[in-house]
């Protein structure tokens, strides 16, 4: 499991911007502002040592590294990591049904392993490598899972697809070969309300065949 609090005695060391401020607001007014609430959202550009963001208690300033890009954030250390990915980041592929690790509709991978985003603090999940729906597919060229998934028809209302794919990619990669009843297994934490699971390991099956000839 990733650390569990976020490094703030090194927030000085990043260069970074924060948002403007409503023009309405006086000057006085923005500075208690900054001194007493962050303002929260990705960091775009580099500023000025000095002028880099206040964090209070009950805020972390964070690197999260999805798909392979890095992004600086100020969020709220409550904040679970699917509300952190789907309004800071507006990678809105992974979805959030229950928002209490149910259903699996939020799953990304974390490491190589599935896990529910929103039951990961954002803070927590500084240090891994996450990949979400949107870093499947190669450019235009979809993942054999994501192809499998259309010629098989295997969805309905697709709610359920980002966290479907996510957990399958993390137990293909742990093991190439896996059986029916495994398959079944590694996507156990997935609740598909259409019924398609029969569609979903068929779908798995013929990527797990066509990932082995590449």
């Amino acid at each position: 499991m990733p650390e569990e609090t976020a490094n703030q005695s090194n927030a000085g060391n990043f260069s970074l911007t924060r948002r403007e401020f409503v023009a309405t607001v006086g000057a006085a007014a923005a500075t208690t502002a900054v001194l007493s609430t962050v303002d929260l959202g990705v960091i775009d550009a580099p500023l000025m040592a000095a002028e880099t963001p206040e964090v209070d208690k009950f805020h972390s300033l964070i690197m999260l590294k999805v798909n392979g890009e890095t992004h600086r954030l100020v969020v709220d250390n409550r904040a679970v990591l699917a509300d952190v990915l789907r309004n800071e980041l507006g990678l809105t592929g992974t979805k959030v049904g229950c928002s209490r690790g149910e259903c699996g509709a939020c799953t990304v991978i974390l490491d190589g392993r599935a896990h529910y985003s929103c039951s990961v603090l954002a803070v927590d999940a500084q240090h891994s490598e996450i990949e979400t729906i949107e870093g499947l597919a190669n450019g235009d060229q979809l993942h054999p899972l994501q192809a499998a998934f259309i010629k098989h028809d295997a969805m309905q209302c697709g709610f359920c697809i980002p966290g479907q794919l996510m957990a399958l990619k993390a137990a293909f990669g742990r093991n190439p070969n896996l059986s029916r009843e495994e398959l079944r297994y590694a996507i156990s934490g997935n609740v598909c309300r259409c019924g398609c699971y029969s569609n979903i390991l068929e779908a798995a099956e013929e990527a797990q065949r066509t990932m082995k000839k590449v």
